[in-house]
């Protein structure tokens, strides 16, 4: 059994509003902007409805993820919120922060220690991140066209550096092996 199916991920297609949201943050200035206030406004909007909401999934349609990683430096958990792109039964990452020419923390640390914790609407499993070959990159970045227009927006700006894909595979024992609690919050 794949992760989709052990959280329940699912992805519903925007709606009007949701889908000028989406077009605004894959421009340049919209994905500077994103870049720099969703992650925090999210971890509060994750907070305060008990992990029910995210922000960009109410602002733009876009079902989001909690992943906490192993920081590499400090060794404690770093949450990231982060849209996945569906693959098959498996749940991919898109280390595209935003269209922005650094490479996001979370990828940094996957890289360095593969197992996180993966939550979305109040399930939690531990999984795997391994990068993806070049037969799921491509398929990848077909399927990410379905979820997030801006995919496409972040992936010709990024020029500087390749863009890491990973397929997160659940560790033994699925679903609800995490107990729930408050999420760490960090980056």
């Amino acid at each position: 059994m794949g992760l989709c199916r052990d959280l329940g991920y699912r992805h519903q297609p925007p709606n009007v509003v949701q889908r000028l949201v989406q077009s605004g943050a894959s421009t340049r200035p919209g994905a500077w902007l994103f870049a720099r206030l969703l992650p925090p406004l999210d971890r509060l909007t994750h907070r305060l409805t008990r992990g029910r909401a995210s922000l960009p999934g109410v602002l733009a349609g876009l079902p989001v993820l909690t992943v906490t990683t192993t920081g590499r430096r400090s060794g404690r958990p770093r949450s990231t919120p982060l849209i996945s792109v569906p693959l098959d039964d498996d749940l991919t990452l898109l280390g595209t922060n935003f269209g922005q020419p650094s490479t996001p923390a979370w990828v940094l640390n996957l890289e360095a220690d593969p197992e996180a914790t993966v939550e979305y609407r109040q399930r939690s499993v531990r999984a795997r991140a391994r990068p993806a070959t070049d037969d799921e990159r491509e398929r990848i970045w077909a399927a990410s066209a379905g979820i997030y227009g801006g995919y496409r927006a972040y992936q010709e700006r990024v020029t500087s550096r390749t863009i890491r894909l990973f397929v997160l595979e659940p560790l033994d024992g699925g679903a609800g092996d995490v107990p729930e609690g408050p999420t760490p919050t960090g980056s």
